[in-house]
C-alpha cells in the first residue's frame, strides 16, 4: 500500500510526524550555533560539512515539492539558513596559528 499516492488514505498522524523534523533539525542546528558563539571558538566544527548540510536542505526542499508547507519550510530552509550561520560563525571564530580569532577571519 502506497500511502503517498492518495492523501485520503494516509494516516492523520503523517502531517503531525512531519513537524518532528521541522522542529528538531533547526533546533539542533541552533544548539550548535549557540555553542560556537558562546565559546567564541569553532574548534572541531567542519565548515565543509555544514555547507553540505545547507546545500542538502535546500535541495530536499526543492525535491519534496512542498514549497508552501510551513513544516517543510522550517525543517529545510530554516535549517539551511542556520547551517549558513554556523559556517559564517565557524569562519569568524576560526583560530589563527597564534591563537588569535580576529586574524583568522580576515581574507587576504
Amino acid at each position: 500500500m502506497d500511502l503517498g499516492s492518495d492523501p485520503s488514505q494516509s494516516s492523520p498522524l503523517i502531517p503531525l510526524i512531519g513537524w518532528i523534523p521541522a522542529l528538531i533539525f533547526p533546533t539542533a542546528t541552533a544548539v550548535q550555533l549557540v555553542a560556537i558563539v558562546r565559546s567564541r571558538s569553532s574548534e572541531g566544527v567542519s565548515v565543509v560539512a555544514w555547507t553540505m548540510f545547507a546545500i542538502a536542505n535546500v535541495s530536499l526542499w526543492i525535491y519534496t515539492e512542498k514549497h508552501d508547507e510551513v513544516a517543510s519550510i522550517l525543517g529545510t530552509l530554516g535549517s539551511a539558513a542556520l547551517n549558513i550561520c554556523i559556517v559564517v560563525a565557524a569562519i569568524r571564530y576560526r583560530k589563527a596559528p597564534d591563537g588569535n580569532t580576529k586574524d583568522a577571519a580576515r581574507v587576504g
